[in-house]
């Protein structure tokens, strides 16, 4: 088994939570913290990860279409720089550029309610997040996911 990752949406009053499997190759919705600020996001994240022992945080950044780092990416840099003094794991960032909207057409899609879809959006973005960076990690793995087996022929 593998240590957890935990996978981070962060917004300005509700930050989506997500982690990896006992395996790391499954990412669980976890919650949506109603937050009053980023210091209050950092504590409840903080608290979240020691919970769950993670090893691992991926936050999404959310950068602008074209590439470049706008006024969000910025204070989730600055919420990823709070983190750090707050716990000592790994923390890296996710391009989550389309995540949430992805999720809100998924969403859409399913006839779910505005105010349902509001509860459950940055939780399934923090999913959709994390589950793409363990896909990442395991296609850049040497390691074959399963190996194969030989036919038995009698």
């Amino acid at each position: 088994m593998m240590p957890r990752t935990l996978g981070i949406d962060y917004g300005e009053s509700r930050v989506g939570v997500a982690i990896s499997d006992p395996f790391g190759s499954i990412a669980l919705g976890v919650c949506t913290l109603q937050v009053t600020g980023m210091n209050n996001a950092v504590q409840q994240v903080a608290e979240i990860c020691k919970e769950k022992d993670a090893e691992t945080v991926v936050v999404g950044m959310p950068l602008n279409m074209n590439g470049t780092v706008g006024e969000m990416a910025e204070k989730v840099e600055k919420f990823i720089d709070k983190l750090k003094k707050k716990i000592d794991v790994s923390i890296v960032t996710s391009d989550e550029r389309l995540s949430s909207a992805m999720v809100e057409r998924t969403l859409l899609d399913a006839d779910m309610s505005r105010i349902k879809r509001k509860g459950v959006i940055d939780k399934l973005a923090a999913q959709v997040i994390l589950q793409g960076y363990l896909d990442r990690k395991a296609f850049e793995s040497d390691e074959p996911m399963m190996e194969p087996s030989e036919p038995e022929w009698d």
